[in-house]
Parts: structure tokens; C-alpha cells; sequence
């Protein structure tokens, strides 16, 4: 699977590490972004916190309970973005996964505030792939 055909999967298994060295796989949600994957999430979640720590992240497609089939796992470094930033990733996201995203976005935006989201984005780490 290629970087573009991932961005373009319903789900996509978000793997972290911890400072242990142990991955974590999360399911999200992922939009293209140009040259970027784009993911919407709490900035309070764990995957967050350790990207900040360790930016070095892998996606591989998945279900949506983070199942992987077996597919190409693609390597990359993840960005925590800005407010302008995460403002483009709802944007990308809702457009991405129609009404329901949308809704889910908005839903979030009004219960949890505009800080109660953060954007990630992940570049690949070949550009090759």
C-alpha cells in the first residue's frame, strides 16, 4: 500500500511508542493533506502525549477496532498543529467522512471547545513509499 492509498482507508492503525520502547496502535480516522496524513483526536489522549515526546509514528490500514490485516505497515513522523492547523484538519476530516464527521466535529467543537481537539500530521518518513 502506498502513502496516497492509505490516506484514502476509512481507518488507519496510529502506532505510538511509549519510553519504554512498547508500541501502542490506536485506530483514527486519516484525511490526505498534500504530501500528508492528517489525523483529528483529544489532545489530552495518551497517543498525544507521546508524540510529543517521540514523534516517530507507523499507520497501517486497519478495521475500526485497530484489527490490521495483515497490509504494509508505512513509517512516519507525527506533528501536534497549531489552532490553525487543527481548524484545517477538521475541515479535511468532515469533508472526508461526510454528515457523520461533520456532525461528530461539531458535536465535539460544542461540548469540548475549540481546544478540546488537536490535529496531527504525520509526513512519511521515506518519501520513496
Amino acid at each position: 500500500m502506498t502513502w496516497d492509498e492509505l490516506a484514502q482507508t476509512k481507518y488507519a492503525r496510529l502506532t505510538t511508542y511509549k519510553k519504554d520502547g512498547t508500541a501502542v496502535g490506536t485506530p483514527v480516522w486519516v484525511a490526505p493533506d498534500g504530501d500528508r496524513i492528517v489525523v483529528w483526536t483529544n489532545p489530552k489522549t495518551w497517543k498525544v502525549k507521546r508524540i510529543r515526546r517521540n514523534p516517530a509514528v507507523t499507520l497501517q490500514e486497519c478495521d475500526n477496532r485497530g484489527r490490521t490485516a495483515g497490509g504494509e505497515t508505512l513509517s512516519g513522523t507525527a506533528e501536534v498543529l497549531d489552532a490553525a492547523g487543527t481548524e484545517r484538519v477538521r475541515g479535511l476530516v468532515g469533508r472526508k467522512y461526510g454528515m457523520i464527521g461533520t456532525l461528530l466535529i461539531r458535536a465535539h467543537k460544542l461540548f469540548r471547545g475549540k481546544d478540546g481537539s488537536v490535529g496531527l500530521a504525520i509526513t512519511r518518513a521515506n518519501p520513496a513509499e
